[in-house]
């Protein structure tokens, strides 16, 4: 009886394996019999707004070894250090390590891989990967960013929209006996590997190649530290060009664009890949006079030609504050004011607002949060809080000092004042496509609209408009063409340092602005007033780029 039992428990169990657990015990043995490898799935090419690839890849191999089918360690050790430039003694390390597979090296260029491949040494196998390449070196390097060996983006574009550029890895999968050694003659099982998507950006290549060459020439004209420059189109926030001069080359990112002095190679690295526009702040200056000025004019606290005087200076609390006119600029109404750059007007307004409708003011143009701007690492302004800010701290924030913004807050907030009063958001990202380049999705950004009135905008851009046309803005001002626009010159921190940076913020045609041009000077040597060197760049900006864009004249 009891062999009867164990007799049927026998059945009923070889029954259950051959007939119900088949599957799953199939691909048990099968995976201890296979082995895999990857396929590296192609990134996500980058274009720019006209097609043209900023981003795309270069196809390269990847070197691997098995142990167990290695038949002469020596010759593949041999091999392999003298093709890949890798010492014998690494090599050895992972022939001789007992693994299924060990990776010699990645990123190999196809002509010595296919130099491996033809030699036909036992154990080592050469796979298709794909490196990414940047065609123009370069260009755009602190927007773009860069992917490292694994293809995943590290900084800039590539890292923010690493998912959508991202493949899916496909596989190979070889049959192999119980000592690990594939079997002749029998065939691989392939998985193929799914590109990722492509993306298309605002950025202009030809505009962002003359900004990054007129930025050099700046920088060495001006023996500059840096020279900023972002082009953007104000009534959506597509940003066309975008330089924190001087660029480091993608296709080499660990290599430092200057001669370094000193050890700390990493932090200087990190240096080299921040980008100013956005990851760093800095007191605006005069550019700011618009911010206030528009908030003195929603406020009704202000009009045209209200009436004011400059004798040089203006005392408030215990201090003597200048006007940058030693001599002062005498009786002016509001206009003249904007027009002169002159502060005493200013903290004269900027004491009409008042501080909480000041900060009430700022929080509508978004100057209290980030931009929103699909790049990672942005910076967030820095202001004093409101229940600090006493007479000296506005009369100081009136003409652009005592807090710190990007120079993209900035653009944001003047957008908002000359287009209407629709809040922006800047940004690089316009569509994402399949790999036969049909649109997949369009990419949509928060605006706000009517953070300023109507009306308002309109006075300012008349206003600004006369900045170019008839005040300290003119060497900005290009014939047959309305600008509008505002200098500044700040002084670094602290200011015994006599460290200056020079700006323009402008914008055209005046009635309708289609392009915005901000251009930023960091500590320049000589002359560093915004209006004299600054200014011109901005004008040599829109006279190039407002024909190229189809942007016709007066």
């Amino acid at each position: 009886m009891l062999c009867l039992i164990m007799i049927t428990v026998v059945t009923v169990r070889l029954g259950y394996i051959m007939l119900i657990a088949e599957n799953k015990y199939s691909k048990m043995a099968t995976s201890l019999q296979e082995r895999e490898r990857s396929i590296k799935a192609p990134r996500g090419i980058i274009y720019d707004r006209n097609g043209v690839v900023i981003a795309g890849n270069k196809p390269v191999c990847s070197i691997s070894v098995i142990h167990n089918q290695i038949t002469d360690p020596e010759e593949v050790i041999k091999v392999l250090s003298e093709k890949l430039d890798i010492s014998p003694e690494e090599v050895r390390k992972k022939v001789e390590k007992v693994s299924s597979r060990e990776k010699i090296k990645s990123n190999v260029e196809k002509h010595i891989a296919d130099e491996i491949r033809n030699l036909d040494l036992d154990g080592v196998m050469v796979d298709e990967d794909y490196k990414r390449y940047y065609p123009y070196s370069t260009l755009a390097s602190k927007v773009i960013g860069f992917t490292g060996a694994d293809n995943q983006g590290i900084v800039g574009l590539e890292v923010f929209y690493d998912d959508t550029l991202m493949g899916e890895d496909g596989s190979i999968n070889t049959l192999t006996d119980a000592k690990g050694i594939e079997i002749a003659n029998l065939p691989e099982t392939r998985k193929e590997p799914v590109p990722g998507h492509n993306l298309v950006l605002s950025i202009d290549v030809n505009i962002q190649q003359y900004i990054e060459q007129l930025a050099s020439e700046t920088m060495e004209k001006c023996q500059a530290k840096r020279v900023c420059i972002i082009v953007m189109n104000p009534q959506n926030g597509e940003i066309y060009a975008m330089t924190d001069y001087p660029e480091y080359d993608l296709n080499s990112p660990f290599t430092l664009n200057y001669v370094a002095d000193a050890d700390d190679n990493q932090d200087r690295l990190n240096q080299m890949w921040r980008n100013f526009c956005i990851n760093d702040t800095y007191e605006p200056g005069s550019a700011f006079k618009i911010v206030t000025a528009t908030a003195a004019l929603e406020e009704g606290v202000v009009s045209v030609e209200d009436g004011f005087y400059c004798p040089g200076y203006k005392i408030v609390e215990d201090r003597k504050i200048r006007c940058h006119k030693v001599v002062g600029h005498g009786s002016e109404t509001f206009k003249d004011g904007l027009l002169n750059s002159c502060n005493p007007v200013f903290m004269e307004v900027g004491a009409r607002i008042g501080a909480t409708n000041f900060y009430k003011q700022m929080e509508k143009l978004g100057l209290f949060k980030k931009t929103g701007i699909d790049l990672p690492g942005e910076a967030n302004s820095i202001f004093h809080d409101l229940e600090n800010v006493k007479a000296v701290e506005l009369a100081t924030m009136s003409f652009g000092q005592s807090f710190q913004i990007t120079p993209l807050q900035l653009l944001r907030a003047v957008s908002a004042v000359v287009n209407g009063g629709t809040l922006i958001t800047p940004h690089f990202g316009v569509y994402v496509t399949d790999e036969n380049n049909n649109v997949i999705e369009k990419l949509e950004y928060e605006t706000e609209e009517n953070v300023i009135s109507h009306e308002t905008s309109e006075l300012m851009k008349e206003l600004l408009g006369a900045v170019v046309s008839e005040g300290g803005g003119n060497k900005a001002y290009v014939e047959g063409f309305s600008i509008g626009g505002k200098t500044a010159t700040s002084e670094k921190l602290p200011r015994s340092s006599n460290k200056y940076i020079a700006s323009f913020v402008g914008f055209a045609p005046v009635d309708n602005p289609k392009v915005m041009a901000f251009v930023l000077i960091d500590e320049p040597q000589g002359i560093y007033y915004g209006g004299t060197i600054a200014a011109p760049v901005a004008g040599e900006i829109f006279e190039n780029i407002l024909p190229y864009l189809g942007i016709e004249g007066e």
